[in-house]
């Protein structure tokens, strides 16, 4: 059964231009790691300051093997762009 991973990230102010450039960074890692079916960032219409990240997966074993294969220095130096700690859930149909 595939799975839907939505990741929900809010910006420190005056850093959304930043995140947003950050997750869509994430593209080539996310996209070439095995078991991605495909993966969208949106941004909140009415917050420019939030992102969602949705992501399709053959499994949450193969999502959370992208994750431990993502150089954790990168997330490090990240951090201090996120106004709250990121949120997300796994959905099934």
């Amino acid at each position: 059964m595939t799975i839907t991973r939505i990741n929900e990230f809010e910006a420190v102010p005056s850093k959304g231009e930043a995140l947003f450039a950050f997750l869509s960074s994430l593209k080539a890692h996310i996209d070439f790691s095995p078991g991605c079916l495909s993966r969208e960032v949106l941004r909140k219409n009415d917050n420019e300051l939030i992102f969602v990240v949705i992501e399709k997966w053959k499994s949450k074993d193969a999502h959370r093997q992208s994750i431990e294969s993502y150089p954790q220095e990168i997330m490090a130096e990240v951090m201090p762009l996120f106004a709250l700690p990121p949120k997300g859930g796994y959905y099934h149909n």
